[in-house]
């Protein structure tokens, strides 16, 4: 546990001031008895504060924005730091100093009620100068080491307590189903299993007297095209089966607090979801800590700049319990007052919010330990915090390619390395990291990857320049260490390209003229695309986003580890494949070669055709894989998906549609259950026949029961050309009135409703899909459209 102390850090003119004037003997109130059991303490507490205080427990200002006095006048119950945000100095000493002097200023109030300091800790102490830096979910969730990361968590939870923050907004259990998104680093993986696996961090951050943080609560990792902050336009049933068991798992681990998401579920911005928040959250999950917004979240509830009235009612009755306002904080708080004050908000559901976060602080020592721990102060950034993340770098690395030249020996001929994000902290940090963003350079103490390769190969001379300038075919080998530059949520988002840039792309061209053997070493968040590169590669190693220990990749390039990261997402052939979970991609997820593994499995079938191609069905043919422990059989896919898996080298396609283009791929198993690479894609063009339909739709509802439903309508092309703007129509058979549309420019005139585009989703590619969808109202029965058309024209209803 943490190891609080005791109360004594009180200034010298105060403790003068106390033993010239000595106050009369006070009998302590119950709720400061820390004999009494958690919940009586609560209750007396709350039963002696007033509105103000209760509305000030319920806010969270941001540490630039707020003077210890004004804690002490508005009774506020938190402060944070935002990504970047932090004293100066930024040392561990000027953390707990600043935090102390809120702290006090809490203590000032008539019930010295403590606040709880929080900030991103999200990959380590990272907005502190000197931290241990770890590696970021998607790093760690290769790793599949959930005692590991338990270490990281309690790690993190010592630097983070150590400089007086009582609170971490970590661990995102976000399920990230798109690599476009720019907060897929954040994820452990695409599959729910792995970010329930990784929930052993929670462990690690409350062991160390830290709260947790569960976010973002929920779907932010399944929105329409991986935007950030966008919509999740999914069924309930896929909402509950793919991004909500992290958070059972996070509940079922006493978490503290659940921040909720930006996005929105079906139209519905999550800050305003009563249903997720309090009827499956604290109702049907059972969780008893307290629910935080997210940095200004309730200000997107309803749209526009800025909160409204019906924003702060609509937040607070949905459950969220303590509102993140970083700026405008007296307003909320007046806003609050006044909408409590008018019934508009029960005095109940403030009791509540306040129950909430009262118990988490007695239970985390803060009403008998409010001040900083500075004992920790000597473990940020010490050596043992830096194993630990060492040994997570290592972990972390996935093997995709070897061709023999790696472990790379110790001794031997010159090693040649390049790349940008070879010699550069800020690269292999990436997002959140000092700045909230991050930056390049030398950003904040640790090893380097090229400073870590040359201190494993003394013997060797290394030679480094980051363009390639100056290889020639005398060295041995060429590591080149490319990849993404530093990104957080919004400005990371890729819509398009997921490729290496052109500055790496001349560096690889550069290296590959030599003729000498080239590694690529990829620091990047997320999948790239390289397929194009792969060929001319001797070796490929992602090493995601390794923080501050870049040891740990030299550690495996040199092979005192053996690789033995699996990947954590399926890596996509290219951008156009994304969202591409569980698919047939360059590689799937769960792969990860080791030196010991040889051969790596079978390689990838060739000259994949496609004949007898009729409007229904056609034939796949292939030339037999080698490779591999025998027999080999055969996955056969469309667009990602697993249609078959045979033991010939021809499959049957029956059943197609009339006037579809679908693009399919074949890979080769082994004996030993090992996959190669995907066989090059095939394009099959089915003739049109008479009965093609220009649209397929399939429609929804999800029946509130007492005249309210909604409604979810998936838009299919399924012609070979694209369709470029589109106007979907259809009649209501009953009493039905459409109240609110998502993803579409809705009207309704009579029973007749009609969608039009958005700008965002006017395209439907060949053998694409657009999902939109509405809410509405009925009386008596609600029977279900029987007919659609697509610019006039009909479509089928599937």
């Amino acid at each position: 546990m943490r190891r609080w102390k005791p109360v004594l850090a009180i200034t010298g003119t105060l403790i003068a001031a106390a033993l010239a004037f000595p106050e009369p003997a006070r009998a302590a109130a119950p709720y400061e008895d820390p004999g009494l059991p958690v919940a009586v303490r609560v209750e007396d507490l709350l039963g002696r504060m007033g509105l103000d205080e209760k509305v000030g427990q319920m806010t969270q200002a941001e540490r630039a924005s707020i003077s210890a006095a004004e804690v002490t006048q508005y009774r506020i119950g938190s402060i944070l730091s935002g990504g970047g945000s932090a004293p100066s100095p930024n040392t561990a000493a000027g953390w707990a100093d600043m935090v102390d002097g809120f702290q006090r200023g809490a203590l000032a109030t008539p019930l010295r009620i403590p606040m709880v300091y929080g900030s991103d800790a999200v990959h380590g102490h990272n907005n502190l100068y000197g931290a241990t830096i770890f590696p970021h979910n998607i790093g760690l969730g290769a790793t599949r080491d959930p005692a590991l990361v338990q270490q990281v968590g309690r790690a993190t939870a010592e630097e983070v307590a150590g400089s007086g923050v009582d609170w971490t907004f970590s661990p995102c259990l976000c399920v990230a189903r798109n690599d476009r998104w720019g907060r897929t680093y954040e994820s452990f993986g695409e599959r729910p299993e792995l970010p329930v696996s990784m929930a052993t961090v929670i462990d690690g951050y409350q062991g160390g007297g830290v709260i947790a943080t569960a976010k973002h609560y929920v779907g932010d990792g399944g929105t329409t095209g991986g935007v950030d902050q966008g919509d999740a336009q999914i069924s309930e049933a896929e909402l509950r089966s793919v991004h909500l068991p992290p958070f059972q798992e996070a509940v079922r681990r006493n978490v503290g607090s659940v921040m909720v998401s930006y996005s929105s579920w079906n139209g519905q911005k999550l800050h305003g979801s009563d249903y997720l928040i309090t009827t499956v959250l604290k109702g049907e999950l059972g969780f008893k800590g307290f629910v935080v917004s997210d940095w200004n979240g309730i200000d997107q509830i309803e749209g526009g700049t800025g909160f409204t009235a019906s924003e702060v009612r609509r937040a607070v009755n949905a459950g969220i319990d303590m509102v993140m306002v970083p700026t405008q904080w007296k307003s909320f708080i007046a806003t609050l007052k006044a909408e409590v004050q008018a019934g508009r908000v029960p005095m109940s559901r403030i009791d509540d919010a306040n129950r909430r976060i009262l118990t988490k602080k007695f239970e985390y020592g803060l009403f008998e330990h409010p001040l900083a721990d500075r004992s920790l102060a000597s473990t940020i950034g010490g050596a043992a915090h830096r194993s630990v993340a060492r040994q997570a770098v290592r972990e972390s690395q996935v093997l995709l390619k070897n061709t023999g030249v790696l472990p790379l020996p110790k001794t031997g001929g010159k090693l040649f390395v390049a790349g940008r994000a070879a010699d550069d902290i800020g690269r292999q940090s990436g997002g959140w990291t000092i700045s909230w963003q991050g930056s390049t350079g030398a950003t904040t103490p640790g090893t380097t990857i090229l400073q870590g390769i040359r201190a494993a190969a003394p013997g060797r001379t290394v030679t480094y320049n980051a363009a390639g300038t100056g290889i020639d075919a005398s060295y041995a080998a060429a590591v080149a260490v490319v990849g993404e530059g530093p990104y957080a949520e919004g400005q990371g988002d890729r819509p398009g390209f997921l490729g290496l840039d052109a500055t790496d792309l001349q560096t690889l061209a550069t290296l590959r003229a030599s003729g000498v053997p080239v590694v690529v070493v990829l620091v990047s968040g997320r999948p790239l695309d390289v397929t194009a590169q792969l060929p001319d590669l001797s070796a490929l190693v992602a090493a995601w986003l390794p923080g501050t220990e870049g040891a740990g990749v030299a550690d495996v390039l040199f092979g005192d580890h053996a690789p033995t990261g699996k990947l954590p997402v399926t890596w996509p052939r290219s951008a156009d494949q994304e969202p591409i979970n569980d698919g047939e991609g360059l590689f799937p997820y769960g792969f990860g070669l080791t030196y010991t593994t040889t051969p790596a499995g079978p390689g990838a079938p060739t000259g994949l055709t496609a004949s007898a191609v009729t409007a229904t069905s056609a034939t796949l043919s292939w030339t037999a894989a080698t490779g591999g422990t025998a027999p080999l059989s055969y996955r056969v896919a469309r667009a990602g998906t697993v249609l078959a898996t045979v033991t010939g080298t021809s499959y049957a396609l029956t059943g197609l549609t009339p006037d579809t283009t679908s693009t399919y791929t074949v890979t080769a198993v082994d004996a030993t259950g090992a996959a190669g690479p995907a066989s090059a894609p095939v394009t099959v063009t089915t003739p049109g026949g008479s009965d093609a339909a220009t649209c397929q739709i399939t429609y929804g509802v999800n029946d509130w029961g007492g005249g309210g439903f909604g409604g979810s309508i998936t838009i299919r092309n399924p012609r070979p050309v694209a369709i470029n703007g589109w106007t979907l129509a259809f009649t209501f058979p009953g009493t039905q009135r459409m109240t609110q549309g998502w993803s579409a420019v809705w009207s309704q005139s009579g029973a007749t409703v009609t969608a039009r585009n958005e700008t965002w989703n006017a395209t439907i590619p060949p053998d694409g899909t657009v999902s939109i969808g509405f809410n509405g109202t009925y009386t008596g029965s609600n029977p279900r459209p029987t007919a659609f058309t697509l610019g006039g024209a009909p479509c089928t209803l599937l």
